[in-house]
């Protein structure tokens, strides 16, 4: 697996290179936006590791304007930004999972390798700047990660965005529990398989009035549809 390691903070940058190059990954690092994006184009990474606080560019124009070109890479930002609303906004701009500072390594890898296998299914057109998804009245803007109910952007929380991503890319049809799980929580280890319902919960009363509903098939998952 190649990563591209995007972290200013040398020592720690160091650290990660070594540790994650001995568990088998293939790893160039660096430590500013502008090489960031050299780097990427260049080593065509399998995932990124994307740090907010950055020089040059911070970690947010990094992954906007990589999205903007195309680079459908999983991005995993790693930063010690630990609010709800830095993370909707990385998660908004086109990143694929959030793990705040500080953290385990051995979740780190998980979480990457979570990544690269999901990302086997991608296509350039899951990030064309002008692609979006419509489904009644919602609209999932592929550039720049939001949905939209009408004209109004769903204020949803990290975990409840990454859930309705992954019905929106399967409308009207069921979507199973394993895989909205492994979408809200990609590589998690100490997490019970019942927390998608909580997030289902919560979802669903967030979708009211937007003409869409968020449907339970007991022993099949989840699907969304349009009222009548």
């Amino acid at each position: 697996m190649k990563l591209l390691l995007v972290e200013d903070n040398l020592p720690m940058q160091t650290t990660l290179h070594r540790s994650l190059s001995r568990r088998g990954m293939d790893v160039m690092a660096c430590g500013d936006g502008r090489h960031a994006l050299e780097k990427w184009a260049a080593f065509q990474p399998d995932v990124v590791v994307l740090d907010l606080t950055l020089p040059g560019l911070d970690g947010l124009q990094v992954l906007q304007r990589a999205r903007s070109s195309g680079w459908i890479a999983p991005v995993l930002i790693l930063t010690a930004r630990g609010t709800v609303g830095d993370r909707i906004i990385g998660l908004n701009a086109g990143a694929d999972d959030y793990l705040p500072k500080p953290f385990d390594l051995d979740e780190l890898e998980a979480r990457v390798r979570a990544l690269a296998r999901r990302s086997l299914a991608r296509t350039p057109a899951d990030y064309d700047p002008g692609a979006s998804v419509s489904f009644g009245r919602l609209r999932h803007d592929r550039h720049s990660g939001a949905i939209y109910s009408g004209d109004q952007v769903l204020e949803l929380a990290p975990r409840e965005l990454a859930l309705l991503r992954a019905l929106m890319a399967r409308p009207g049809h069921a979507v199973s529990k394993e895989h909205l799980f492994d979408h809200v929580f990609p590589g998690a280890t100490d997490v019970q398989y019942e927390a998608i319902e909580v997030v289902a919960y919560r979802l669903r009363k967030k979708l009211a009035n937007s003409g869409v509903v968020l449907v339970t098939l007991r022993g099949l998952g989840y699907l969304l549809k349009v009222e009548p």
